[in-house]
């Protein structure tokens, strides 16, 4: 029996010779037919087809790094001053406040609580009747002084000292009366129903604050170390000491 030809050539060399093979015209095939002969009879060997064109290179990272973090064009409208820009962390944000039940202010305060002060607690404390309420940061581990100045003497007032920034009143202005004698530099400050003094600003440093530990809540002083200053002899006793001058600094 007589086998029929496919109307598809089979042979790879069928295909070539025909001149819409491969879906290229005549033209194109002649063309590169003649491209085959040339290479072959420059290098003896087989022929190499030639790619199209060279793949274009990819930048280095750094160059794609740069570009992504190329300035906005100048017509961009900048974003609102009124609107805090929080970017991809708004969302966040947000969520925290409403899970915290803070305001924004609270949430500030939150994080510069946290980070401002950092090696830093928070304590807290007032007086006997409760009228006096304050908040102080300072380290767990208190330098206390023990004065034997002749007011110091007779009420017992052991303190230790913080900066202003670091102290907060947080109820009782009110409540509050102040003693002063002699050079009226130091403010004796106590309260008027209780009589009990909290804290004060000492002539040491009237820049700050004089905090009497034993009038802090429990559960935030770790350790305490006394030291004994002569303020009967007060004017000796601060040329002498080291320290003591620029404890109210921040």
């Amino acid at each position: 029996m007589r086998r029929t030809r496919s109307a598809v050539a089979t042979d790879p060399r069928e295909q070539r010779r025909s001149g819409s093979s491969g879906g290229l015209s005549g033209g194109e095939s002649r063309a590169r037919r003649s491209r085959s002969r040339t290479r072959a009879g420059a290098g003896g060997g087989v022929a190499v087809p030639q790619p199209s064109a060279k793949p274009r290179p990819k930048p280095p990272p750094r160059a794609q790094e740069a570009a992504a973090e190329e300035p906005p064009p100048a017509d961009t409208p900048a974003a609102s001053v009124s609107a805090l820009d929080l970017g991809e962390q708004r969302e966040r944000w947000e969520t925290f406040q409403k899970r915290q039940r803070l305001s924004f202010e609270g949430a500030a305060k939150l994080l510069l609580d946290t980070f401002e002060y950092q090696g830093l607690v928070k304590h807290t404390g007032g007086c006997h009747c409760g009228a006096v309420r304050f908040e102080v940061w300072a380290s767990a581990d208190l330098h206390i002084f023990d004065c034997n100045c002749s007011i110091c003497k007779k009420k017992q007032n052991r303190h230790f000292i913080v900066p202003a920034s670091r102290f907060k009143l947080l109820k009782g202005a009110e409540s509050i009366t102040t003693y002063t004698f002699n050079t009226h530099k130091a403010q004796h400050t106590f309260c008027k129903r209780c009589g009990v003094q909290s804290f004060y600003t000492p002539r040491s440093n009237p820049g700050g604050f004089g905090i009497a530990p034993h009038c802090l809540d429990e559960g935030t002083v770790r350790s305490v170390v006394t030291e004994e200053f002569n303020g009967s002899d007060w004017e000796r006793a601060m040329k002498e000491h080291k320290t003591i001058k620029n404890m109210s600094k921040e």
